[in-house]
Protein backbone atom coordinates (compact mmCIF):
# COMPACT_ATOMS: atom_id res chain seq x y z
CA UNK A 1 0.00 0.00 0.00
CA UNK A 2 1.41 3.34 -1.00
CA UNK A 3 2.09 5.97 1.62
CA UNK A 4 0.70 8.69 -0.64
CA UNK A 5 -2.68 7.00 -0.84
CA UNK A 6 -2.89 6.66 2.93
CA UNK A 7 -2.00 10.32 3.49
CA UNK A 8 -4.79 11.32 1.14
CA UNK A 9 -7.18 9.07 3.05
CA UNK A 10 -6.59 10.71 6.41
CA UNK A 11 -7.09 14.09 4.79
CA UNK A 12 -10.43 12.88 3.49
CA UNK A 13 -11.48 11.68 6.94
CA UNK A 14 -10.43 14.93 8.57
CA UNK A 15 -12.36 17.14 6.17
CA UNK A 16 -15.99 16.05 6.47
CA UNK A 17 -17.45 19.13 4.79
CA UNK A 18 -15.37 18.94 1.60
CA UNK A 19 -17.06 18.39 -1.73
CA UNK A 20 -20.62 17.60 -2.72
CA UNK A 21 -22.66 14.50 -3.39
CA UNK A 22 -24.05 13.41 -6.72
CA UNK A 23 -27.45 11.79 -6.10
CA UNK A 24 -30.30 11.23 -8.51
CA UNK A 25 -33.59 9.37 -8.35
CA UNK A 26 -34.40 6.78 -10.97
CA UNK A 27 -37.92 8.15 -11.46
CA UNK A 28 -37.00 11.83 -11.62
CA UNK A 29 -38.73 12.52 -8.31
CA UNK A 30 -37.45 14.56 -5.39
CA UNK A 31 -35.05 12.96 -2.90
CA UNK A 32 -37.06 14.79 -0.19
CA UNK A 33 -39.91 12.33 -0.35
CA UNK A 34 -41.57 10.83 2.73
CA UNK A 35 -39.34 10.38 5.77
CA UNK A 36 -39.88 6.60 5.81
CA UNK A 37 -39.44 5.87 2.13
CA UNK A 38 -36.56 4.15 0.41
CA UNK A 39 -35.53 6.49 -2.39
CA UNK A 40 -33.83 4.88 -5.37
CA UNK A 41 -30.49 6.52 -6.23
CA UNK A 42 -27.61 5.99 -8.63
CA UNK A 43 -24.50 6.44 -6.49
CA UNK A 44 -23.05 7.65 -3.22
CA UNK A 45 -20.06 9.73 -2.18
CA UNK A 46 -18.06 10.33 0.98
CA UNK A 47 -18.81 7.12 2.86
CA UNK A 48 -18.24 7.16 6.62
CA UNK A 49 -19.41 3.73 7.77
CA UNK A 50 -20.48 0.27 6.69
CA UNK A 51 -22.68 -2.39 8.31
CA UNK A 52 -24.18 -5.66 7.12
CA UNK A 53 -27.66 -6.22 8.54
CA UNK A 54 -27.03 -8.72 11.38
CA UNK A 55 -29.96 -10.87 10.27
CA UNK A 56 -30.01 -10.41 6.49
CA UNK A 57 -26.85 -10.56 4.36
CA UNK A 58 -28.70 -9.05 1.40
CA UNK A 59 -28.83 -5.65 3.15
CA UNK A 60 -25.73 -3.50 3.41
CA UNK A 61 -25.98 -0.08 5.07
CA UNK A 62 -23.60 2.73 4.13
CA UNK A 63 -23.41 5.86 6.29
CA UNK A 64 -22.25 8.94 4.40
CA UNK A 65 -21.72 12.68 4.55
CA UNK A 66 -25.22 13.01 3.08
CA UNK A 67 -27.34 10.50 4.95
CA UNK A 68 -27.79 6.75 5.28
CA UNK A 69 -28.00 4.44 2.26
CA UNK A 70 -29.01 0.84 1.73
CA UNK A 71 -27.52 -1.48 -0.88
CA UNK A 72 -29.97 -4.35 -1.30
CA UNK A 73 -29.21 -7.63 -3.08
CA UNK A 74 -25.89 -6.11 -4.19
CA UNK A 75 -27.61 -4.19 -6.98
CA UNK A 76 -30.36 -1.87 -5.72
CA UNK A 77 -29.20 1.33 -4.00
CA UNK A 78 -31.51 3.48 -1.88
CA UNK A 79 -31.38 6.53 0.33
CA UNK A 80 -33.01 5.66 3.67
CA UNK A 81 -35.62 8.39 4.22
CA UNK A 82 -34.95 12.06 3.54
CA UNK A 83 -32.44 12.85 6.29
CA UNK A 84 -29.25 14.30 4.80
CA UNK A 85 -27.21 14.52 8.00
CA UNK A 86 -23.50 13.71 8.02
CA UNK A 87 -22.96 10.46 9.94
CA UNK A 88 -19.27 10.68 10.80
CA UNK A 89 -19.80 8.02 13.46
CA UNK A 90 -22.06 5.06 12.70
CA UNK A 91 -22.59 1.69 14.41
CA UNK A 92 -25.31 -0.95 14.17
CA UNK A 93 -26.84 -2.87 17.04
CA UNK A 94 -25.20 -6.31 16.96
CA UNK A 95 -28.46 -8.30 16.84
CA UNK A 96 -31.42 -5.94 16.21
CA UNK A 97 -31.72 -5.02 12.53
CA UNK A 98 -33.88 -1.99 13.24
CA UNK A 99 -31.45 -0.26 15.63
CA UNK A 100 -28.56 2.02 14.63
CA UNK A 101 -26.44 4.54 16.52
CA UNK A 102 -24.78 7.59 15.01
CA UNK A 103 -22.98 10.86 15.59
CA UNK A 104 -21.72 13.62 13.33
CA UNK A 105 -23.19 16.81 11.89
CA UNK A 106 -26.78 17.81 11.09
CA UNK A 107 -27.33 18.97 7.53
CA UNK A 108 -28.06 22.46 8.91
CA UNK A 109 -24.64 22.57 10.66
CA UNK A 110 -23.32 22.03 14.18
CA UNK A 111 -22.89 18.68 15.94
CA UNK A 112 -25.42 15.88 16.38
CA UNK A 113 -24.34 14.48 19.74
CA UNK A 114 -25.10 10.78 20.19
CA UNK A 115 -28.33 9.48 18.67
CA UNK A 116 -30.27 6.30 18.04
CA UNK A 117 -32.67 5.02 15.42
CA UNK A 118 -35.18 2.27 16.19
CA UNK A 119 -36.77 2.07 12.74
CA UNK A 120 -33.88 1.12 10.49
CA UNK A 121 -32.40 4.61 10.14
CA UNK A 122 -35.47 6.45 8.90
CA UNK A 123 -35.84 8.60 12.02
CA UNK A 124 -33.42 9.44 14.83
CA UNK A 125 -33.66 10.48 18.48
CA UNK A 126 -30.87 12.20 20.39
CA UNK A 127 -29.84 10.17 23.44
CA UNK A 128 -27.31 12.66 24.86
CA UNK A 129 -24.82 15.38 24.02
CA UNK A 130 -21.88 13.38 25.36
CA UNK A 131 -19.22 15.15 27.43
CA UNK A 132 -18.31 18.68 26.33
CA UNK A 133 -20.77 18.37 23.46
CA UNK A 134 -22.87 18.09 21.51
CA UNK A 135 -20.17 15.67 20.44
CA UNK A 136 -19.20 14.75 16.91
CA UNK A 137 -17.76 11.24 17.15
CA UNK A 138 -15.59 10.72 14.06
CA UNK A 139 -14.77 7.24 15.37
CA UNK A 140 -17.44 5.26 17.18
CA UNK A 141 -18.22 1.65 18.09
CA UNK A 142 -20.98 -0.23 19.88
CA UNK A 143 -19.74 -3.35 21.65
CA UNK A 144 -21.06 -6.50 19.96
CA UNK A 145 -20.60 -8.29 23.28
CA UNK A 146 -22.71 -5.75 25.21
CA UNK A 147 -24.57 -3.12 23.14
CA UNK A 148 -25.02 -0.98 26.25
CA UNK A 149 -21.30 -0.21 25.97
CA UNK A 150 -20.51 2.60 23.52
CA UNK A 151 -17.15 4.06 22.49
CA UNK A 152 -16.61 7.42 20.77
CA UNK A 153 -13.63 9.71 20.11
CA UNK A 154 -14.02 13.49 20.38
CA UNK A 155 -11.49 16.30 20.79
CA UNK A 156 -8.64 14.05 21.89
CA UNK A 157 -10.64 11.99 24.35
CA UNK A 158 -12.15 8.53 24.30
CA UNK A 159 -15.67 8.76 25.69
CA UNK A 160 -17.29 5.58 26.98
CA UNK A 161 -20.83 4.79 28.06
CA UNK A 162 -22.12 1.71 29.84
CA UNK A 163 -25.81 2.69 29.70
CA UNK A 164 -26.49 2.95 25.95
CA UNK A 165 -25.24 6.52 25.71
CA UNK A 166 -27.20 8.13 28.54
CA UNK A 167 -24.09 8.97 30.59
CA UNK A 168 -20.39 9.07 29.72
CA UNK A 169 -16.90 9.05 31.16
CA UNK A 170 -13.73 9.93 29.29
CA UNK A 171 -10.06 9.03 28.98
CA UNK A 172 -7.40 11.17 27.33
CA UNK A 173 -5.72 9.45 24.38
CA UNK A 174 -2.18 10.27 23.28
CA UNK A 175 -2.94 9.48 19.64
CA UNK A 176 -5.66 10.53 17.17
CA UNK A 177 -8.25 7.87 16.32
CA UNK A 178 -9.80 7.32 12.89
CA UNK A 179 -11.60 4.05 13.63
CA UNK A 180 -12.57 1.75 16.51
CA UNK A 181 -13.13 -2.01 16.37
CA UNK A 182 -14.76 -3.59 19.42
CA UNK A 183 -14.13 -7.23 20.27
CA UNK A 184 -17.08 -9.57 19.81
CA UNK A 185 -16.62 -11.54 23.04
CA UNK A 186 -15.83 -8.98 25.74
CA UNK A 187 -16.81 -5.28 25.98
CA UNK A 188 -13.49 -4.27 27.57
CA UNK A 189 -11.43 -5.24 24.51
CA UNK A 190 -11.08 -2.44 21.98
CA UNK A 191 -8.83 -1.76 18.98
CA UNK A 192 -8.03 1.72 17.63
CA UNK A 193 -6.78 2.63 14.16
CA UNK A 194 -4.65 5.78 14.03
CA UNK A 195 -2.22 7.70 11.82
CA UNK A 196 0.30 6.77 14.53
CA UNK A 197 -0.32 3.02 14.49
CA UNK A 198 -2.59 0.24 15.69
CA UNK A 199 -3.53 0.15 19.38
CA UNK A 200 -5.19 -2.34 21.71
CA UNK A 201 -6.94 -1.81 25.05
CA UNK A 202 -8.03 -4.58 27.41
CA UNK A 203 -9.62 -2.25 29.99
CA UNK A 204 -12.21 -0.37 27.98
CA UNK A 205 -9.84 2.35 26.77
CA UNK A 206 -8.28 3.36 30.08
CA UNK A 207 -4.84 2.21 28.90
CA UNK A 208 -3.45 1.28 25.48
CA UNK A 209 -0.74 -0.92 24.00
CA UNK A 210 0.68 0.04 20.60
CA UNK A 211 0.86 -3.05 18.40
CA UNK A 212 2.75 -1.41 15.52
CA UNK A 213 3.65 1.99 14.03
CA UNK A 214 2.42 3.56 10.81
CA UNK A 215 -0.89 4.76 9.45
CA UNK A 216 -3.85 2.40 9.99
CA UNK A 217 -7.07 3.15 8.14
CA UNK A 218 -9.49 0.59 9.58
CA UNK A 219 -9.92 -2.81 11.22
CA UNK A 220 -12.66 -5.31 12.05
CA UNK A 221 -12.95 -8.29 14.40
CA UNK A 222 -14.38 -11.52 12.99
CA UNK A 223 -17.37 -12.46 15.19
CA UNK A 224 -16.71 -16.20 14.94
CA UNK A 225 -13.01 -16.52 15.75
CA UNK A 226 -11.80 -13.06 16.92
CA UNK A 227 -9.30 -12.81 14.07
CA UNK A 228 -8.65 -9.23 12.99
CA UNK A 229 -8.60 -7.76 9.49
CA UNK A 230 -6.65 -4.51 9.43
CA UNK A 231 -5.67 -2.06 6.69
CA UNK A 232 -2.35 -0.34 7.32
CA UNK A 233 0.57 1.38 5.67
CA UNK A 234 2.88 -1.30 7.05
CA UNK A 235 1.03 -4.50 6.10
CA UNK A 236 -1.66 -3.49 3.63
CA UNK A 237 -4.76 -5.60 4.19
CA UNK A 238 -3.66 -8.24 6.70
CA UNK A 239 -5.05 -10.72 9.20
CA UNK A 240 -4.01 -11.41 12.78
CA UNK A 241 -5.10 -14.50 14.70
CA UNK A 242 -3.24 -13.67 17.92
CA UNK A 243 -4.76 -10.38 19.00
CA UNK A 244 -2.60 -8.21 16.75
CA UNK A 245 0.85 -9.54 17.70
CA UNK A 246 1.65 -11.01 14.27
CA UNK A 247 0.11 -10.37 10.85
CA UNK A 248 -0.25 -12.20 7.55
CA UNK A 249 -0.66 -10.02 4.47
CA UNK A 250 -3.56 -10.58 2.06
CA UNK A 251 -2.56 -10.01 -1.56
CA UNK A 252 -5.69 -8.13 -2.71
CA UNK A 253 -4.85 -4.52 -3.67
CA UNK A 254 -8.36 -3.23 -4.57
CA UNK A 255 -7.14 -1.60 -7.80
CA UNK A 256 -5.04 0.84 -5.79
CA UNK A 257 -7.97 2.07 -3.70
CA UNK A 258 -7.65 2.36 0.09
CA UNK A 259 -10.19 0.34 2.12
CA UNK A 260 -11.85 2.49 4.79
CA UNK A 261 -14.51 0.23 6.33
CA UNK A 262 -15.07 -3.52 6.61
CA UNK A 263 -18.10 -5.39 7.95
CA UNK A 264 -18.70 -9.12 8.51
CA UNK A 265 -22.12 -10.74 8.35
CA UNK A 266 -22.75 -11.90 11.92
CA UNK A 267 -24.47 -15.21 11.07
CA UNK A 268 -21.85 -16.22 8.51
CA UNK A 269 -18.65 -14.20 9.00
CA UNK A 270 -17.09 -15.64 5.84
CA UNK A 271 -19.31 -13.07 4.11
CA UNK A 272 -17.78 -9.60 4.42
CA UNK A 273 -18.08 -6.29 2.63
CA UNK A 274 -15.55 -3.50 2.26
CA UNK A 275 -15.87 0.17 1.26
CA UNK A 276 -12.96 2.07 -0.30
CA UNK A 277 -12.13 5.77 -0.41
CA UNK A 278 -13.60 5.88 -3.92
CA UNK A 279 -16.90 4.55 -2.55
CA UNK A 280 -16.58 1.23 -4.31
CA UNK A 281 -17.87 -1.85 -2.50
CA UNK A 282 -16.08 -5.19 -2.52
CA UNK A 283 -17.39 -8.53 -1.28
CA UNK A 284 -15.60 -11.54 0.21
CA UNK A 285 -17.11 -14.99 0.72
CA UNK A 286 -14.03 -16.53 2.35
CA UNK A 287 -13.54 -14.32 5.38
CA UNK A 288 -11.41 -11.72 3.61
CA UNK A 289 -8.86 -13.78 1.67
CA UNK A 290 -10.27 -12.81 -1.74
CA UNK A 291 -12.53 -9.96 -2.83
CA UNK A 292 -14.80 -9.15 -5.77
CA UNK A 293 -15.81 -5.63 -6.74
CA UNK A 294 -19.54 -4.91 -6.99
CA UNK A 295 -20.27 -2.86 -10.09
CA UNK A 296 -23.35 -1.05 -8.79
CA UNK A 297 -21.44 1.77 -7.07
CA UNK A 298 -18.61 2.09 -9.57
CA UNK A 299 -17.94 5.69 -10.48
CA UNK A 300 -19.15 7.15 -7.18
CA UNK A 301 -16.09 9.28 -6.32
CA UNK A 302 -15.08 9.96 -2.73
CA UNK A 303 -14.88 13.69 -2.04
CA UNK A 304 -11.42 15.15 -1.55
Amino acid sequence: MKTKTLIITIAVIALPFAGAMWLSTNDGGSPNAGAKELISVQAISHGHGLAVDPNDASKLYIATHYGLFLLEDEQNLYQVGNTRDDYMGFSPHPTDSSVFFSSGHPARGGNIGFQKSEDGGFTWKKISNGLGGPVDFHAMAVSPADPNVIYGWYQGNLQTSKDSGATWEKYRTDFPVVHFAADTKGPQMLYASSPQGFFKSIDGGATWQQLFNGFVATSVVNPSDQSILSVSEKYGLARSVDGGTTWTAITERFNGETPLYISHYRQNPDIAYLLTEKNNVYKSTDGGDTWQKLSVLSGGKHDE
